[in-house]
């Protein structure tokens, strides 16, 4: 079965580039343009990894991810916090409140691809 990515950002452009390579990769993607919305579609699309930006409307990629820490039901998900804030304090709050991950932009597609196979298991 295809395993399943929730995009998150409010960049148009950054979530088209996002969305093409990961389906190029065979993964089922789903996309949200902001904090509140991220965690609806988490709920309803059960991802099995979340592309997080940190700089969005409503709610912010950590305070969406303290959220979905915080779900029992989503025990296995991988979050990846994708941002322009790169300052080794951004970094630490990130892997401090859960993420698995902390990839700054601009970011090489390949090894973002990589650093979503080793975390999903398929390295």
């Amino acid at each position: 079965m295809a395993r399943k990515i929730l995009i998150v950002d409010d960049e148009p452009n950054i979530v088209i580039s996002l969305e093409f390579l990961m389906k190029k990769e065979g993964f089922v993607v789903a996309v949200a343009g902001d904090g509140d919305a991220a965690l609806e579609q988490a709920a309803a699309f059960r991802p099995d990894l979340v592309l997080l930006d940190v700089m969005m409307p409503k709610k912010s990629g950590y305070e969406v991810c303290e959220q979905l820490r915080g779900d029992p039901s989503q025990g296995d998900l991988k979050i990846v916090m994708l941002t322009a804030k790169g300052r080794e304090s951004e970094v630490a709050k990130g892997i401090a409140i859960g993420a698995d991950a902390y990839v700054t932009k601009p970011f090489s597609t390949k090894e973002l691809v990589a650093r979503v196979r080793t975390l999903l298991g398929m390295a």
